[in-house]
């Protein structure tokens, strides 16, 4: 039951490579690394998670992305992120018209980020402003300096921030455990500079910045993610 959850919402996040148009054999590479990493033995059920993402990429694939979304979607009216449907549904189609990403990819990491912000006690909304300047919603994003994933985590200096201590560095590009690690690093950046907005800039390894950058954009964009969803809370909204 557990590799099923882990294929199907590995599914829903590749359909961020099929709405940028990613080759299929790309994205079945991409399916077979998740599976891999999650342990996965059948490669069947990696194969249908694939078949989602192709039918969707080719523009004929309503009945596969209505799959994805109820795969991928919270039980509850309310979603995992504890909002109301409104602004959860705000916040993501915001996210997706900005960044160009398919909702039904953005939605489960809104939902991550919040479980993560909650479980370590930062901001969920700053993590998703960070995740948004830091990758544009890419889970396999790799910068030159070897930060990796949607938080843009660099493995060898925070394994002791995985759960079960050190791993292969492969981990880091599994969604989940890279907003989990990122949330953590956010917090400690944050208590460490003594602020937010010097937190941000050690974060983003920008401390020599004076005109703190890097923490305006996050700020800004945190700010534009709460007014899509405040806009959805008010009356006729």
């Amino acid at each position: 039951m557990r590799l099923g959850w882990r294929l199907r919402e590995t599914a829903a996040l590749l359909l961020h490579f099929a709405h940028g148009g990613l080759l299929a054999g790309g994205i079945l590479a991409s399916v077979a690394i998740a599976a891999q990493y999650s342990g996965a033995v059948r490669f069947d059920l990696a194969r249908n998670a694939a078949q989602s993402v192709f039918a969707a990429a080719g523009g004929h694939g309503e009945s596969a992305r209505t799959a994805a979304d109820s795969n991928t979607a919270p039980r509850s009216g309310a979603g995992a992120s504890g909002r109301s449907s409104a602004a959860r549904s705000a916040i993501v189609q915001y996210l997706a018209r900005r960044y160009r990403v398919a909702g039904v990819a953005i939605e489960p990491l809104v939902d991550a980020a919040h479980r993560a912000g909650s479980r370590v006690g930062v901001d969920p909304l700053l993590v998703v402003a960070v995740m948004a300047i830091e990758s544009g919603f890419n889970p396999f994003a790799e910068s030159p300096v070897g930060a990796r994933g949607l938080m843009q985590v660099v493995p060898r200096f925070h394994q002791d921030k995985l759960e079960g201590g050190s791993a292969d560095d492969r981990a880091f590009l599994d969604p989940l455990t890279n907003i989990l690690v990122g949330a953590r690093v956010l917090k400690e950046s944050i208590q460490g500079a003594g602020g937010l907005e010097a937190g941000l800039q050690q974060y983003a390894g920008a401390t020599g910045d004076t005109e703190n950058k890097y923490a305006s954009r996050v700020i800004a964009e945190r700010r534009r993610i709460e007014q899509a969803m405040r806009k959805s809370e008010r009356p006729g909204g």
